[in-house]
C-alpha cells in the first residue's frame, strides 16, 4: 500500500515556479529522506502535501484519500520546521493540548517516559514553554509527534536544535516507528541521516526531482565515495 502518492504536482509564488510537475510516491511503512538545498521548495512541498497552501495543479494522496480531504490527516503528525509552542504553556499543558487535537488520551506517565526517551528533564512539564532553549523546544515538539502513535510522520529538519546525545535517542525513536509499521517522512540537510535511517530518498533541486532511490543508489549512479559528494553531482547534473 501506498502511503503518499504524488502526481504533476505544480506551485507557483507569484508566478515564480517552485515546483515543477512532481511525481513520486512513498510505500506505506517506509522511511523516506527529501534532500534539498534550501530554497530548492522542500517545505513548500510539505505544505502541499499538508493541504496548507493552495497548488496550481497536480493530485496528493495519503493512504488512498486526497490530502484536501480533512480525513486523510487523521492518520499523520506533523512537525514544522520552524516549530514554536505557544510560549505561555507549560511543557505538559502543550501535550495535553496536542493530544486533545489528536484525539488522544493524555498520559502523565507516557509523557515521562517519552521525554526520558528523549533525554528532557521532567521538570520541562512544570516549565513554561519560553523558558525553553531551542533544542528543549524541539524535543518538545517531537514527543507530542510520537506520542499520538500516528501512521504516518512528516517531519521538516526533526534535528535541527539537537546535540549528538539527543539526535541518537530521535534516531532509535524512527526505529520504534519502523518496528510498529508507521512510515516516516522527513526532511534534512544531514544526509549522514538520511542514508543511516532512510530505505529511500529523494533529492529536490530547482522545483524538479533529481534523484529518487536508495542511497547506495545514488552513490552509484552519480560515483560519489560519500552520499555528500553524490548529492553534488546529482544537483549538478540537473543544474
Amino acid at each position: 500500500m501506498l502511503a503518499v502518492e504524488v502526481h504533476n504536482l505544480t506551485k507557483s509564488y507569484y508566478g515564480t515556479p517552485v515546483l515543477r510537475g512532481i511525481n513520486f510516491s512513498v510505500e506505506a511503512g517506509q522511511s523516506f529522506g527529501f534532500a534539498g538545498i534550501n530554497g530548492a521548495g522542500k517545505s513548500t512541498f510539505l505544505k502541499c502535501l499538508l493541504d496548507f497552501c493552495h497548488y496550481e495543479s497536480g493530485d496528493i494522496r495519503l493512504f488512498d484519500v486526497s490530502s484536501k480531504n480533512r480525513h486523510a490527516r487523521a492518520r499523520m503528525a506533523f512537525l514544522p520546521e520552524r516549530f514554536i509552542p505557544p510560549y505561555y504553556l507549560t511543557g505538559e499543558q502543550f501535550l495535553r493540548f496536542m493530544m486533545k487535537l489528536q484525539d488522544t488520551p493524555f498520559s502523565h506517565k507516557q509523557a515521562l517516559e517519552m521525554l526520558a526517551d528523549l533525554d528532557l528533564d521532567d521538570s520541562a512539564l512544570r516549565k513554561p514553554v519560553r523558558s525553553f532553549s531551542k533544542g528543549m523546544t524541539q524535543k518538545l515538539g517531537l514527543a507530542s509527534c510520537f506520542l499520538a502513535e500516528r501512521d504516518i510522520y512528516f517531519l521538516d529538519e526533526p534535528m535541527s536544535g539537537l546535540d549528538p546525545k539527543a539526535r541518537v535517542l530521535v534516531k532509535r525513536q524512527f526505529s520504534k516507528l519502523a518496528e510498529r509499521g508507521a512510515t516516516l517522512f522527513f526532511t534534512s540537510h544531514m544526509l549522514a541521516d538520511i542514508e543511516e535511517v532512510c530505505s529511500r530518498m529523494g533529492v529536490l533541486h530547482d522545483g524538479r526531482i533529481c534523484y529518487l532511490g536508495t542511497p547506495a543508489m545514488m552513490r552509484e549512479q552519480f560515483g560519489g565515495n560519500t552520499l555528500e559528494e553524490a548529492y553534488l553531482a546529482a544537483i549538478n547534473t540537473n543544474a
